[in-house]
């Protein structure tokens, strides 16, 4: 999935950009997995689905008002850290892999299939390198997936030595779908390690 191929989401993602990132400020960098097809697959913006974008970030949109699981728990805890344009000084939200992939009507994670894992490495890496280069902090890094993805994270960042320290949280969707009883906690849990990946020593 590359929904930049639309002139529209582009235009969105431009108008997140320079209502959110238009500074020099450095930002803690964020990677989930890779865009979801109800979400980033098609809005552009790494877990905002076209509710969030219009309703929270205020940016008018063309898409049906459809919400993600992700996308729903995601903006609770950016609410809970003093809403979008607090949030966003200090964190930019991505994707390890920026492009998302399907297999029939259903996501498809850049890991679920070795193969593909192998051929987006290069590009993974890449895109880790321009993240930094356009401003991301290198002191810390959040990885959201504490799973698959953190595992494969850490082997990158063992390689490469992108950043000093490597934190993570579970994905919003599992939250969302296996603990939604507890999701109170995993709240709590996400804003103590946010906070801690912006800390100074």
């Amino acid at each position: 999935m590359n929904p930049y191929e639309d002139k529209r989401v582009r235009g969105y993602l431009r108008a997140f950009l320079d209502a959110y990132f238009d500074d020099t400020r450095a930002r803690t960098l964020v990677f989930g997995i890779n865009p979801g097809r109800l979400g980033a697959g098609i809005t552009g913006v790494t877990f905002t689905d076209p509710v969030a974008l219009a309703d929270f970030c205020g940016i008018p949109n063309h898409m049906p008002r459809k919400r993600e699981p992700s996308s729903v728990f995601i903006y609770d805890f950016i609410h809970s850290m003093g809403g979008p344009a607090a949030f966003y000084r200090a964190f930019f939200l991505s994707a390890l892999c920026p492009l998302g992939f399907t297999r029939g009507e259903n996501n498809l994670n850049y890991y679920d299939d070795p193969r593909l894992a192998r051929a987006v490495t290069p590009f993974i890496v890449r895109s880790i390198e321009r993240h930094l280069e356009f401003g991301g902090r290198s002191d810390a890094v959040v990885i959201i997936g504490a799973g698959t993805n953190l595992r494969f994270f850490e082997a990158l960042n063992e390689e490469h030595r992108f950043f000093a320290r490597v934190l993570s949280v579970e994905h919003p969707r599992f939250i969302q779908q296996y603990r939604y009883k507890t999701r109170d906690q995993y709240l709590l849990k996400y804003k103590e390690v946010f906070s801690t990946a912006t800390a100074t020593d």
